[in-house]
C-alpha cells in the first residue's frame, strides 16, 4: 500500500500482521505496522527505514514512490531496528544516499552497521536546525528518551505534518480509518513510553509552538488529523503529567487458588454499590501484562490484591508493581489486600515495592484475610472501599 499524505508525501510503511510479540514482550492480537514515509521533491528524501521482516516489501514501495528519482536523504529518527534495520539494505540500493540524524544516532549507526563506514556519509542535525528539499523545508526537534536518547522529530513547514517517531504511535497494523487509536495508543504509550513523561512534555510544548501543526505521522499506527490528532494530544497531555484519565478504580489480583480472587471480586461488587463510577479488574496470571499496567495509569486508585508466597508475594503481584515502578508509576492512591494462610507477608512485600514509588498515598486499612475470604472479613472490606470512595 502506498498512500498520499499529501500531494508529495508518500506512506510507503508496512503492515506485520503475523508478528506476535512486539520487542518480544507485548501481545499483539493485530499484528504491527512500521511506518516510513517518501517526500517528492528536487531532493527527494525518505523519512525511516523498516523492520527487516518486511524490508524486502518496503524497498520495492520506495523505489514505486520515487517513480524514477534517486533519494539524497535518509531521516533517522529513531535507531530502533523496527525503524533502522533497512540502513544497510538502502544504501546497498542508492549508494550516495546522506543519513540525516541527531549526534546521539550517528554513534548508534555504527553499532548496528559494523561494516559500514559512515564518516562522509552522516549529516548531524540538532534542535530547529533545518533542511531544504526545494519545495518543502524540514525543520528538526530534539526529543530524547522517546523512548530513547537519540529521537529526533521532523516538521515539515510547507505542509504543516510533524513526523513524531515514536511519539503518538499504536499497537497494530495501519488503518487510516481506525476510531480507537486510543485503546491501543493507551497500552502502547505506557509500556513504551511510560517512563519519559517529562520529556513527552517537553516536547508536547515544542510541538505546541509551532506555527500550525495539521497532521502527525508517527512511525507506528495511523496519520493522524482534525479530531483525532486533537484527540491525541489532549489524552498525551494528561498521560505526559501521570494525571488520572478516568475515575475509578482499577483491581489488580494475584491468586494461586481463587481465594484472593473471590476476595478481589467482593471488593470490585462493594465498590459499585457504594457509588464508585468505574471498576475495572484483571487477573495478573493469566490476563496481559501491558494492559493491566495502562489501567493502572488510567485510574486514579490502584487495588492490590495478592496472595502471599515465600513469605513474599505471588509473582504476578510482583513483577506488576515492578513494572510500575520501571515506568514511573506515580500520582496515585493504592490500596491493599493481602491473603496468606499461616504467616501472610502479601502486604509487607507489596509496600516494599510500592515504596520507591513518586506521590503515591497508601490506604488504609490493609486487608487481611486468611486463606480464603470471611464474613467476619467484609467489615473491613467495607472500610477499605469506603477509604477509597473517600477522595
Amino acid at each position: 500500500m502506498i498512500t498520499k499524505i499529501t500531494e508529495n508525501i508518500k506512506y510507503v510503511g508496512c503492515d506485520d500482521p503475523e508478528l506476535d510479540l512486539f520487542e518480544s514482550q507485548y501481545s499483539l492480537p493485530e499484528g504491527m505496522c512500521y511506518n516510513s514515509y517518501v517526500i517528492i521533491d528536487k531532493h527527494p528524501t525518505i523519512l525511516d527505514t523498516i523492520d527487516h521482516r518486511c524490508e524486502e516489501e518496503w524497498l520495492q514501495k520506495v523505489e514505486s514512490a520515487l517513480d524514477g528519482q534517486k533519494p539524497e536523504y535518509l531521516i533517522v529518527h529513531h535507531m530502533e531496528p523496527d525503524h533502522s534495520a533497512g540502513i544497510k539494505a538502502l544504501i546497498e540500493k542508492y549508494p550516495e544516499i546522506k543519513i540525516v540524524c541527531s549526534l546521539a544516532a550517528s554513534k548508534f549507526l555504527g553499532q548496528y552497521n559494523e561494516d559500514i563506514d559512515f564518516t562522509n556519509r552522516t549529516i548531524i542535525v540538532k534542535e530547529n536546525d533545518t533542511l531544504s528539499l526545494g519545495n518543502h523545508t524540514l525543520q528538526f526537534i530534539a526529543a530524547p528518551f522517546i523512548h530513547w536518547p537519540e529521537v529526533i522529530m521532523t516538521y515539515v513547514q510547507e505542509e504543516q505534518i510533524l513526523f513524531s517517531a515514536d511519539g503518538f504511535g499504536k499497537f497494530g497494523v495501519y488503518d487510516a480509518d481506525a476510531d480507537d487509536w486510543a485503546c491501543e495508543a493507551r497500552r502502547y504509550y505506557f509500556n513504551i513510553c511510560g517512563k519519559y513523561g517529562v520529556q513527552v512534555s517537553k516536547v508536547l510544548d515544542k510541538v505546541a509552538n509551532l506555527p500550525g501543526v495539521k497532521a502527525i505521522a508517527p512511525l507506528h499506527g495511523p496519520v493522524l488529523e482534525g479530531e483525532k490528532m486533537k484527540e491525541a494530544l489532549r489524552l498525551y497531555h494528561i498521560w505526559a503529567h501521570y494525571e488520572v484519565e478516568t475515575p475509578g478504580v482499577f483491581i489488580a489480583y494475584a491468586s494461586i487458588h481463587g481465594g484472593t480472587k473471590k476476595a478481589a471480586e467482593k471488593m470490585r461488587d462493594i465498590l459499585l454499590e457504594k457509588g464508585c463510577p468505574k471498576v475495572s479488574i484483571a487477573d495478573l496470571a493469566r490476563e496481559d501484562m501491558a494492559e493491566a499496567i495502562e489501567d493502572a495509569f488510567r485510574y486514579g486508585t490502584l487495588l492490590c490484591c495478592a496472595s502471599s508466597y515465600d513469605a513474599d508475594v505471588f509473582p504476578p503481584m510482583h513483577f506488576f508493581l515492578h513494572k510500575l515502578a520501571m515506568k514511573a508509576y506515580q500520582n496515585r492512591r493504592i490500596a491493599l489486600l493481602e491473603n496468606g494462610t499461616w504467616a501472610p507477608s502479601a502486604g509487607k512485600a507489596m509496600k516494599a515495592l510500592i515504596a520507591p514509588m513518586k506521590n503515591i498515598t497508601l490506604l488504609e486499612p490493609v486487608v487481611t484475610i486468611k486463606s480464603r475470604m470471611h464474613q467476619t472479613d467484609i467489615e473491613n472490606m467495607e472500610k477499605l472501599a469506603d477509604a477509597i470512595l473517600a477522595e
